[in-house]
């Protein structure tokens, strides 16, 4: 299922842009867990300022999976990278996805997503 125009502005438009997710594919796999594709934008500057996350957060901010990016993508803007087989707990409908800059944090647009 692909993300509809609801996004937000996490972190104002101060830090905004700098780590940016930009569209969120999710699928339902046959195990009941959860495939995400992200596509992340960000001003990655070599290995000491760079995307190194995404996290998917349901209600509350609670942090349902997360999944680590080694290296910078400075040649590769922007990158989709995936995090599959998320167990989601019943009764979660919508989830937050949210890019994270190794110097700056969480600091750009989320997307949020309705689960398949």
């Amino acid at each position: 299922m692909k993300t509809g125009p609801d996004r937000n502005r996490d972190n104002g438009d101060a830090l905004g842009g700098l780590c940016d997710v930009l569209d969120v594919s999710v699928s339902r796999n046959a195990d009941a867990s959860y495939r995400f594709d992200v596509t992340i934008r960000s001003r990655d500057q070599g290995w000491h300022s760079f995307a190194d996350a995404f996290e998917i957060m349901g209600p509350g901010a609670v942090v349902l999976g997360k999944r680590i990016l080694a290296h910078p993508h400075e040649t590769e803007q922007p990158f989709t990278r995936s995090l599959d087989m998320l167990v989601i707990p019943d009764g979660i409908e919508t989830v937050t996805v949210r890019a994270h800059h190794k110097v700056y944090g969480f600091a750009g647009n989320t997307v949020n997503v309705s689960l398949p």
